[in-house]
């Protein structure tokens, strides 16, 4: 039966759509060009690797100079004509920067990976005692870097008029209650996300887009301190230490395997790209709550994380 609320045929109507949709997504990648932020390690070195694979051309971004110098050289020895830029993405020039770079390289982007993000770790104080510093340096790289992206780059892309598609990464940490800046911050990323595919289809731009909300990833996040900014410490973490989440993330995908998932994702046209089905019940359980109209939605975190023992996706 059908609520107050609920439109007839909506469903049907949006599946009959996105079957249509999706015979308009980028499905060749020989030749073309992929820009990475966030590309010299992690999810970034990922989509890199997949790229190389697929005889894509590959420009990198990241912050940190020497793992970009790494990143570059690993490519090249895999023959990807691959272009490293130093880029601190929460700054407008340098993303500017970034695409004259990669366009006087190898011309047009086509696959746009806009993946930076960073997240602060230190004393868990209350979220209105949490340092402006914390909330300058996470909400810089993850949302107004995304948004710097989206100024800078999506232009360029729909201007040359050719298939292409542009990743944001968010989490699945927009769902978590209590997440602090990074949830906030990636909870903003899914809907600027949305409104820039909206805005592609209102155009009629052959440019698609997703946004990507991954579990764990066996990365070096929890370690994102190491890059940030001396004049943004904060006095809840004056050494800079990280989160200490290795052993926890060891256990998850790895890079390329999400990278893999994310690929297939694009090549179908998904928009939603969520890679770890074991947090769906999470994602449910908060809307819920919400429509309920009730109390604040909790979540029990160590639960969570022992539903990995009868094999769960998280």
């Amino acid at each position: 039966n059908l609520g107050p609320t609920q439109r007839p045929g909506l469903t049907a109507r949006h599946h009959e759509k996105n079957q249509r949709e999706r015979n308009e997504q980028m499905k060749e990648f020989t030749g073309k060009t992929a820009l990475i932020t966030g590309g010299a390690g992690g999810l970034g070195m990922g989509f890199a690797r997949l790229a190389a694979e697929r005889q894509m051309n590959v420009v990198l971004a990241d912050v940190q100079a020497d793992a970009l110098e790494q990143a570059v050289t690993e490519l090249e020895q895999r023959q990807c004509p691959t272009l490293g830029v130093v880029t601190d993405t929460r700054q407008r020039d340098q993303y500017q920067n970034l695409l004259d770079s990669a366009r006087e390289r190898f011309g047009n982007i086509h696959l746009f990976f806009n993946n930076a993000g960073v997240v602060n770790a230190g004393q868990q104080v209350p979220i209105w005692e949490l340092p402006d510093a914390d909330w300058s340096w996470v909400m810089g790289v993850n949302f107004y870097g995304v948004l710097n992206g989206l100024q800078t780059i999506v232009p360029h892309m729909v201007e040359h008029g050719e298939v292409g598609h542009i990743i944001n990464t968010a989490s699945i940490a927009s769902f978590i209650p209590g997440g602090g800046p990074y949830g906030v911050s990636k909870f903003g990323v899914i809907h600027i996300s949305e409104a820039l595919a909206l805005d592609l289809k209102k155009q009629g731009s052959k440019i698609g887009a997703s946004v990507l909300c991954p579990g764990w990833v066996n990365t070096g996040i929890g370690e994102a301190e190491r890059n940030r900014p001396p004049e943004l410490k904060s006095e809840v973490n004056p050494d800079g230490q990280g989160l200490g989440i290795q052993q926890l993330l060891a256990g998850s995908k790895t890079p390329e395997d999400l990278a893999s998932h994310v690929y297939s994702a694009v090549e179908s046209g998904q928009f939603y790209i969520f890679p770890h089905a074991g947090w769906d019940y999470m994602v449910r359980e908060h809307y819920e709550a919400m429509l309920e109209r009730g109390s604040v939605y909790d979540f029990d975190l160590q639960a969570h994380i022992a539903t990995r023992a009868s094999g769960q996706d998280i």
